[in-house]
């Protein structure tokens, strides 16, 4: 797809995202630590939950079912209920079914 333009500058639309060595937004955070610790279940897709501070989340889940869905091994990988080695896309779109 073309990069997304401003329609009245021209400039590039920049995505609601954090890119690569960006800072996470401080509040954005602690909320998501607070509903990690609090969640009963938590299924991390994709990830190889080696860069920080995104994967010391897996770290403050308080709940009993961690599902990891990756192609590769994760530090996490022993912590897991249930590990499966596929796409997160395939995996989920199964289940959608």
């Amino acid at each position: 797809d073309p990069v997304p333009r401003c329609d009245a500058c021209g400039g590039i639309v920049r995505p609601d995202i954090v890119l690569y060595e960006e800072p996470l937004d401080d509040d954005v955070f602690e909320r998501a630590e607070r509903e990690v610790r609090e969640a009963d279940v938590m299924i991390v897709g994709g990830s190889s939950l080696v860069v920080n501070p995104a994967a010391w989340l897996v770290r403050r889940f308080g709940g009993k079912h961690l599902i990891i869905i990756n192609y590769s091994e994760t530090p996490y990988d022993a912590f897991a209920e249930f590990v499966i080695r596929d796409s997160v896309g395939k995996v989920l779109g199964e289940i959608a079914k």
